[in-house]
């Protein structure tokens, strides 16, 4: 199953999350995962969860932290997470509250150099904290404070911030991303036709809802 096909089945059921397994010949893909911020709690520090809601249809309350991370992998088990800790506190602190808002802390990791498509380099990684309507999509805060997004035909975010300058959820030859000791809320072995496995395709998925969010957003306004 090729990327673009199989995202274009997600935004028309409205998935963004699967389980699978099949056989050992992995396919990597270069794309734009969408993660978690999960707070400290009894005495363990604040960490990643790969999302396992699209952040078109992901309504985080206030106070939390949503997570986007350019990587190269064959499946959300091995997609690396965001290098900057979700810490509210840190991302917020000088954004004072407001009523009928919330407030949302973005972190945003252009990934390595070994990820970076031929001839681009990954810019810095940005935080932000964006401060949306009570009702705002997690693809709603990441619009707020990291344009120029960038889709493409099927609706699938393809860049953040004008990062990538070309490209959409390219196959890779070859392996790129880092190992990522960050936990996972889903786990899935490769596709059998040697495309991406369901939980990378999960993952993909996420951010097509993004984008068809975002394209509704943009009609409403007009309208």
């Amino acid at each position: 199953m090729r990327v673009r096909r199989a995202a274009g089945v997600l935004l028309a059921a409205g998935v963004v999350t699967g389980l699978g397994a099949g056989p050992a010949q992995a396919q990597q893909y270069r794309y734009w995962s969408f993660w978690d911020g999960k707070p400290a709690a009894a005495g363990a520090a604040a960490s990643w969860a790969y999302a396992t809601e699209g952040p078109g249809t992901a309504r985080p309350t206030d106070a939390s932290v949503v997570g986007f991370r350019f990587t190269v992998s064959v499946d959300s088990a091995k997609a690396a997470g965001p290098r900057t800790a979700p810490d509210f506190a840190a991302l917020c602190d000088r954004t004072p509250a407001r009523s009928g808002a919330k407030r949302v802390g973005v972190v945003i990791d252009f990934g390595t150099a070994a990820d970076a498509p031929s001839g681009e380099r990954p810019p810095a990684g940005r935080t932000a904290c964006a401060q949306v309507p009570a009702d705002a999509s997690a693809g709603e805060a990441l619009a707020a404070v990291a344009k120029p997004l960038r889709y493409d035909a099927n609706a699938l975010l393809c860049a953040i911030a004008g990062y990538p300058r070309s490209g959409c959820a390219e196959q890779v030859s070859g392996g790129g991303a880092e190992p990522s000791a960050t936990p996972r809320t889903s786990a899935a072995g490769e596709g059998d036709d040697g495309g991406p496995s369901a939980g990378l395709v999960g993952g993909i998925g996420a951010v097509v809802v993004l984008g068809a969010a975002g394209v509704w957003q943009a009609r409403r306004r007009r309208g």
